[in-house]
């Protein structure tokens, strides 16, 4: 059976189409990943990209992607109408065949390690993925 997995981050990037491409092309280039979707919005400055594969591409896509975007945003003096919590504010990962969503919560919490262990960036893990459950709603964590 076919293993696929959407991942959808939205990248705190809605204004500078060279940088949301880029950040795109990189996800892209991991093997097994197809981009699907690029959707910038210069009011909330935020582009959501859409990519799919199976679980170990996308989240090798995910990484790339990550490590691109936190090359690229300086959060620093970053405004728009959606709050975020970083230059990658979400990076959701979606069973669609043959994964459960204890999957796809494992690969977050794999992805959230190496990017606090090899990028130094802290990392909050939401719904599924959440290691406490005052942590699992999104909006509370943003709230602090």
């Amino acid at each position: 059976m076919m293993r696929l997995v959407e991942c959808v981050p939205n990248i705190s990037e809605g204004r500078r189409p060279e940088v949301w491409e880029a950040t795109a092309r990189a996800a892209g280039s991991a093997p097994g990943v197809t981009v699907l979707n690029v959707d910038p919005g210069a009011e909330t400055n935020r582009t959501v990209i859409t990519f799919v594969g199976s679980p170990e591409a996308v989240l090798e896509g995910a990484w790339r992607l990550i490590v691109r975007a936190t090359a690229d945003i300086d959060m620093t003096g970053h405004s728009g109408a959606h709050p975020r919590l970083g230059a990658v504010d979400v990076t959701p990962f979606v069973p669609v065949a043959g994964v459960t969503m204890e999957e796809c919560a494992e690969l977050a919490r794999r992805l959230g390690e190496r990017v606090g262990r090899e990028l130094g960036v802290p990392v909050y893990l939401y719904e599924a993925a959440a290691s406490s459950p005052h942590r699992r709603n999104l909006a509370d964590i943003r709230s602090g």
